[in-house]
């Protein structure tokens, strides 16, 4: 059966590449990015190579009244969503505490947090309606562990696996599923968004080792959101091999 897959985050990274592996099993997709002409192409792509059906939503998950209105005002054949993947969220500098940019913890708060929250309600009031689900929050290992100069990054991600727990007590009278997933090193536009396009720095935090890709992650999501009805992975943290924790590589 067609399911109906709502992706934040979905022209690049993490999300792009859940579009492509839900697509490809024949799922039908509500895309929401900031960036329209991302989504066009993107949907242009997954309609040619998997003759997916795809709704375009081009918002900023910050802005709270934009995101509610998208969301509630869905045509009907739209409406009911069995799958959401909350992944929209980024991190900006990586400074000690005391010299980083107040600008960038703003930013960082109102999207992996603010955002993820408006989003996620905004769904599960539909699925509460019919009485079934499943919320995949995208985390992170920073979420788990606190690292050298990732202080509010750290603690958006924290706030994340917090939140997703309390989903998960809160929702489950309507039947929904809620999963967090926390990837630890994954090379995406991550590290280029961090240090604001600076891509020399960006490529030293890959070096020496294989750390995760987009694809990686979108098969764990597609996994956990394949399981039978009454299989919910709640917490999930994964790693490439090479990596023991937040801090801990085993470089080449």
């Amino acid at each position: 059966m067609t399911r109906t897959i709502f992706i934040t985050g979905a022209s690049s990274g993490f999300g792009k590449a859940c579009t492509e592996k839900f697509a490809a099993n024949g799922d039908r997709l509500i895309l929401l990015a900031r960036r329209k002409d991302r989504l066009e192409s993107l949907a242009e792509d997954l309609k040619k190579n998997h003759r997916t059906e795809s709704l375009i939503l081009a918002a900023d998950v910050r802005e709270q009244a934009t995101i509610t209105e998208q969301i509630d005002q869905l045509p009907a054949e739209w409406s009911q969503i069995d799958v959401l993947i909350n992944n929209a969220g980024l991190a900006l500098g990586r400074d000690f505490f005391e010299e980083a940019n107040l600008s960038d913890w703003n930013t960082m708060i109102d999207t992996n947090v603010k955002g993820l929250l408006y989003v996620a309600q905004a769904v599960a009031k539909k699925m509460s309606a019919q009485k079934n689900g499943h919320i995949l929050n995208i985390g992170s290992i920073a979420g788990k562990e606190v690292y050298e100069k990732g202080n509010v990054y750290c603690a958006t991600k924290f706030a994340v696996d917090a939140i997703s727990k309390a989903m998960r007590i809160d929702l489950l009278r309507h039947g929904i599923k809620v999963t967090a997933i926390h990837p630890g090193a994954a090379e995406t536009e991550f590290s280029l968004v961090r240090f604001k396009g600076d891509s020399d720095r960006a490529k030293q935090v890959y070096k020496g080792f294989k750390p995760l890709s987009g694809e990686d992650i979108a098969a764990v999501a597609f996994y956990c959101a394949g399981l039978p009805a009454h299989v919910c992975i709640n917490d999930l943290t994964l790693t490439c091999t090479q990596q023991g924790s937040s801090t801990h590589f085993w470089k080449e």
